[in-house]
Protein backbone atom coordinates (compact mmCIF):
# COMPACT_ATOMS: atom_id res chain seq x y z
CA UNK A 1 0.00 0.00 0.00
CA UNK A 2 1.29 3.46 -0.88
CA UNK A 3 2.17 5.82 1.97
CA UNK A 4 -0.73 8.28 2.00
CA UNK A 5 -0.92 11.13 4.50
CA UNK A 6 -3.56 13.80 4.87
CA UNK A 7 -2.42 17.30 5.79
CA UNK A 8 -5.06 19.80 6.87
CA UNK A 9 -5.85 22.68 9.21
CA UNK A 10 -9.23 22.33 10.90
CA UNK A 11 -11.23 24.45 13.31
CA UNK A 12 -12.77 23.18 16.55
CA UNK A 13 -16.03 22.56 14.64
CA UNK A 14 -14.15 20.69 11.83
CA UNK A 15 -14.47 23.70 9.49
CA UNK A 16 -11.78 23.90 6.80
CA UNK A 17 -13.02 26.47 4.30
CA UNK A 18 -15.64 28.88 3.05
CA UNK A 19 -16.20 30.09 -0.52
CA UNK A 20 -13.08 28.14 -1.63
CA UNK A 21 -10.85 30.08 0.79
CA UNK A 22 -9.01 29.23 3.99
CA UNK A 23 -10.59 30.57 7.17
CA UNK A 24 -7.39 31.91 8.78
CA UNK A 25 -3.76 32.75 8.10
CA UNK A 26 -1.18 31.21 10.43
CA UNK A 27 2.28 31.79 8.96
CA UNK A 28 3.91 29.12 11.19
CA UNK A 29 1.45 26.56 9.86
CA UNK A 30 2.14 27.53 6.24
CA UNK A 31 5.91 27.17 6.88
CA UNK A 32 5.28 23.76 8.50
CA UNK A 33 3.19 22.69 5.49
CA UNK A 34 5.98 23.69 3.11
CA UNK A 35 8.65 21.90 5.18
CA UNK A 36 6.63 18.67 5.47
CA UNK A 37 5.48 18.47 1.84
CA UNK A 38 8.54 19.77 -0.07
CA UNK A 39 10.09 17.06 -2.23
CA UNK A 40 6.92 14.96 -2.07
CA UNK A 41 3.79 14.42 -4.14
CA UNK A 42 0.75 16.53 -3.20
CA UNK A 43 -2.75 15.59 -4.33
CA UNK A 44 -5.59 18.09 -4.47
CA UNK A 45 -8.87 18.88 -6.15
CA UNK A 46 -9.08 21.53 -8.82
CA UNK A 47 -10.73 24.13 -6.54
CA UNK A 48 -7.94 23.72 -4.00
CA UNK A 49 -5.36 24.12 -6.78
CA UNK A 50 -6.96 27.37 -7.99
CA UNK A 51 -7.13 28.71 -4.41
CA UNK A 52 -3.33 28.46 -4.01
CA UNK A 53 -1.39 31.75 -4.05
CA UNK A 54 1.47 30.06 -5.96
CA UNK A 55 0.63 27.29 -8.41
CA UNK A 56 1.74 24.71 -9.01
CA UNK A 57 3.42 24.32 -5.62
CA UNK A 58 7.19 24.42 -6.19
CA UNK A 59 9.50 21.51 -5.32
CA UNK A 60 6.55 19.08 -5.28
CA UNK A 61 4.82 16.86 -7.80
CA UNK A 62 1.32 18.38 -8.04
CA UNK A 63 -1.44 15.89 -8.86
CA UNK A 64 -4.77 17.61 -9.53
CA UNK A 65 -7.98 15.61 -9.53
CA UNK A 66 -10.73 16.64 -11.94
CA UNK A 67 -13.83 15.02 -13.32
CA UNK A 68 -13.54 16.82 -16.66
CA UNK A 69 -12.08 14.40 -19.21
CA UNK A 70 -8.84 15.54 -20.89
CA UNK A 71 -8.62 18.69 -18.77
CA UNK A 72 -5.00 19.79 -18.38
CA UNK A 73 -3.38 22.30 -16.06
CA UNK A 74 0.13 23.40 -16.95
CA UNK A 75 2.82 22.13 -14.58
CA UNK A 76 0.52 19.52 -13.01
CA UNK A 77 -0.10 15.83 -13.38
CA UNK A 78 -3.80 15.28 -13.96
CA UNK A 79 -5.86 12.45 -12.49
CA UNK A 80 -9.45 11.78 -13.47
CA UNK A 81 -10.30 9.41 -10.60
CA UNK A 82 -9.10 8.49 -7.10
CA UNK A 83 -7.75 5.23 -8.56
CA UNK A 84 -5.72 7.09 -11.18
CA UNK A 85 -4.37 9.51 -8.56
CA UNK A 86 -3.27 6.48 -6.52
CA UNK A 87 -1.44 5.01 -9.52
CA UNK A 88 0.42 8.31 -10.03
CA UNK A 89 1.56 8.57 -6.40
CA UNK A 90 5.03 7.59 -5.21
CA UNK A 91 5.37 3.98 -4.07
CA UNK A 92 8.08 4.54 -1.48
CA UNK A 93 7.69 8.17 -0.35
CA UNK A 94 4.95 9.87 1.59
CA UNK A 95 2.16 11.33 -0.58
CA UNK A 96 0.13 14.22 0.85
CA UNK A 97 -3.59 14.78 0.33
CA UNK A 98 -4.20 18.51 0.72
CA UNK A 99 -7.88 19.06 -0.03
CA UNK A 100 -10.54 20.02 -0.54
CA UNK A 101 -13.40 18.60 1.46
CA UNK A 102 -14.57 15.87 -0.94
CA UNK A 103 -10.98 14.80 -1.67
CA UNK A 104 -10.29 14.44 2.07
CA UNK A 105 -13.47 12.41 2.49
CA UNK A 106 -12.55 10.04 -0.36
CA UNK A 107 -8.94 9.54 0.79
CA UNK A 108 -9.68 9.23 4.54
CA UNK A 109 -10.17 5.41 4.37
CA UNK A 110 -6.93 5.08 2.32
CA UNK A 111 -4.66 7.25 4.48
CA UNK A 112 -2.32 5.89 7.13
CA UNK A 113 -1.25 9.20 8.70
CA UNK A 114 -2.89 12.55 9.48
CA UNK A 115 -1.05 15.85 9.97
CA UNK A 116 -3.62 18.07 11.65
CA UNK A 117 -3.31 21.71 12.59
CA UNK A 118 -6.16 22.17 15.04
CA UNK A 119 -7.28 25.79 15.37
CA UNK A 120 -8.97 26.20 18.76
CA UNK A 121 -11.93 28.27 17.58
CA UNK A 122 -15.19 27.62 15.71
CA UNK A 123 -15.62 29.19 12.28
CA UNK A 124 -18.52 29.67 9.92
CA UNK A 125 -17.80 27.49 6.89
CA UNK A 126 -19.23 25.57 3.96
CA UNK A 127 -16.55 22.85 3.90
CA UNK A 128 -15.73 20.50 6.76
CA UNK A 129 -13.22 17.76 7.52
CA UNK A 130 -14.58 14.29 8.36
CA UNK A 131 -14.59 13.26 12.03
CA UNK A 132 -11.42 11.51 13.19
CA UNK A 133 -12.58 8.21 14.67
CA UNK A 134 -10.38 7.47 17.70
CA UNK A 135 -11.10 3.75 17.21
CA UNK A 136 -9.21 3.97 13.89
CA UNK A 137 -6.67 6.71 14.64
CA UNK A 138 -4.14 7.08 17.44
CA UNK A 139 -2.75 10.49 18.41
CA UNK A 140 1.04 9.98 18.39
CA UNK A 141 2.28 13.57 18.65
CA UNK A 142 0.85 16.88 19.84
CA UNK A 143 2.38 20.34 20.14
CA UNK A 144 0.36 23.25 21.51
CA UNK A 145 1.15 26.70 20.12
CA UNK A 146 0.35 30.17 21.39
CA UNK A 147 -1.29 32.74 19.10
CA UNK A 148 1.15 34.35 16.66
CA UNK A 149 -0.12 37.85 17.36
CA UNK A 150 -2.62 39.71 19.50
CA UNK A 151 -6.20 38.86 18.54
CA UNK A 152 -5.17 35.60 16.90
CA UNK A 153 -6.04 32.14 18.24
CA UNK A 154 -4.37 29.14 19.80
CA UNK A 155 -3.58 26.14 17.65
CA UNK A 156 -2.01 22.70 17.99
CA UNK A 157 -0.11 20.41 15.67
CA UNK A 158 -1.32 16.82 15.92
CA UNK A 159 -0.11 13.71 14.15
CA UNK A 160 -2.31 10.62 14.02
CA UNK A 161 -1.46 7.15 12.78
CA UNK A 162 -3.94 4.48 11.82
CA UNK A 163 -4.18 1.60 14.29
Amino acid sequence: MKPISIIVAIASNNAIGKDNNLLWHISDDLKRFKKITSGHTVVMGKNTFYSLPIRPLPKRKNIVLTDIANENIEGCTMAYSIEEAMELMDDDRENFIMGGGSIYKQFMPLANKLYITRVHKDFEADTFFPNIDTKEWKLVEKQDNEPEKEGSFRFSYEIYERY
